[in-house]
């Protein structure tokens, strides 16, 4: 069978996600592409995976025709189902949803998404994530639905033993937009730092692409007012074969990745510091809860309580045996529950199925 995925930009989660499923999904007999309509920073990562990049409607038929897909599986994007079936294409279409972003912009974009959803889509596919798996089921109830975790190869991206940093180290990576949530973030390291941490090191990792300008300048802003300069280290674009150094060194300098998203789909970024012994303070920001169990395989405090942040990120880097026994679980849960295998095997039933 042949599979064509397409997304906006090759750019965080989802471009991990096609580059991770389409070498799974090869020895299941599956061949996969990928289309985006943009350029997008993850075309640094090398992918060694067949790849188009355009938005023009001639180029796209041609891809289409020459792939002779038996299934188009599109993120986000449910506005091109007619453009699709406009140019040709008469196979399966799927609408997969990784996240929204705030839940009241999820439920208006699937609100949005009825009419060009019905009458064209065969299959719904989200990962696990509980609110967009209810307004799957109530929105679309006669189609289709599939909802299994992504893919993530463990074995590849996993710890390393590094020198140990001197300090320790909080790590942050996403947009600088607000459901991102930086300003909470930023917050918590000046805490941590005024009670009991003096010497602390923030490590944000971000898409310069991808902020939201207005954001930009108030993030300088409060870096400024927090006195934060001395402390943070901002990298942008870092290429996905170097972050588990970089999470395996925060695990390791006794800090944590702090994760202080409003809403999240199912974040790369908190299975990726799991698998590399990087224990996780995460909001319950949904998506994670497939992931993080509460002083089993990470930590969650409330969103917008800095005080509850800050007593559960210093439990995390105090209490060495719990912070020990959350590392090795998260890991393990990695490995069992996130296995390109697994996903692979949920995918191909799920186009056989359709």
């Amino acid at each position: 069978m042949n599979v064509l995925f397409v997304y906006y930009v090759p750019s965080g989660g989802v471009d991990t996600l096609n580059r991770l499923r389409c070498k799974a999904l090869k020895p299941y007999g599956i061949h996969g592409d990928c289309l985006y309509y943009g350029w997008g920073a993850g075309m640094q990562n090398k992918p060694d995976i067949p790849y188009y990049v355009t938005r023009n409607d001639i180029e796209i038929k041609k891809i289409i025709d020459k792939g002779n897909y038996d299934a188009i599986v599109v993120t986000t994007d449910y506005a091109s189902f007619p453009r699709f079936r406009l140019l040709g294409y008469t196979g399966k279409l799927v609408l997969e949803v990784q996240g929204y972003g705030p839940k009241d912009v999820a439920r208006k974009e699937l609100t949005l998404a009825i009419p060009y959803v019905n009458g064209n889509v065969a299959g719904l596919l989200n990962p696990r994530t509980p609110h967009i798996a209810a307004l799957f089921e109530e929105l679309f109830p006669a189609i289709p639905r599939f909802n299994f975790n992504n893919a993530f190869d463990s074995h590849y991206f996993t710890y390393r033993a590094l020198p140990k940093a001197q300090e320790p180290i909080i790590g942050w990576l996403g947009r600088i937009q607000d459901n991102k949530n930086w300003r909470e973030f930023l917050q918590i390291g000046h805490t941590l730092i005024h009670h009991g941490y003096p010497k602390l090191q923030l490590w944000m990792f971000e898409d310069h692409h991808l902020a939201v300008p207005e954001e930009r300048v108030q993030f300088h802003e409060l870096v400024e007012q927090l006195h934060l300069k001395e402390h943070l280290t901002l990298r942008s674009n870092v290429e996905h074969a170097q972050m588990p150094s970089y999470f395996s060194m925060i695990g390791d300098s006794g800090g944590l990745l702090c994760s202080t998203s409003k809403v999240e789909g199912a974040p790369y970024a908190v299975l990726e510091a799991m698998s590399c012994r990087c224990p996780v303070l995460s909001t319950y920001s949904d998506g994670v809860s497939s992931s993080i169990y509460h002083n089993t395989t990470g930590k969650y405090y409330q969103q917008g309580h800095i005080a509850q942040a800050i007593v559960e990120a210093k439990e995390l880097m105090r209490n060495l045996e719990l912070r020990e026994s959350i590392r090795a679980a998260a890991q393990l849960l990695v490995e069992r529950n996130f296995s390109t295998d697994a996903y692979a095997q949920h995918f191909k039933a799920m186009l056989e199925s359709i």
